[in-house]
C-alpha cells in the first residue's frame, strides 16, 4: 500500500515480487492486479476520467495516475 501511495503513476509500481502489476483479460478485462502475499491479489480499476492509450496501442501506464481498489482476493 505504501508503494501505491508513493507512486506518481502506475508505471512506478515495481516489477519486483510481490508487486507484479498487470492487466487482466477475459471476464476481468478492464481490471488490474498486484500480487500480494500468496495467494492474495489486490484488484483495481482505473479511476482516471479517460483511459490513456499509447499511439502504438495498449495502455499508457505513465498517464495512469488514479486507481480504485475493488477487492483483495485469491484469484487462482
Amino acid at each position: 500500500m505504501m508503494e501505491l501511495a508513493a507512486a506518481e503513476s502506475l508505471v512506478d509500481i515495481s516489477g519486483v515480487p510481490p508487486a507484479r502489476c498487470h492487466e487482466l483479460t477475459g471476464n476481468r478485462k478492464g481490471q488490474f492486479l498486484i500480487d500480494l502475499e500468496y495467494p492474495y491479489r489486490l484488484l483495481f480499476i482505473l479511476a482516471d476520467d479517460s483511459i490513456p492509450e499509447r499511439v502504438e496501442g495498449g495502455l499508457n501506464w505513465v498517464a495512469i495516475t488514479e486507481i480504485e481498489i475493488i477487492d483483495i482476493a485469491d484469484t487462482h
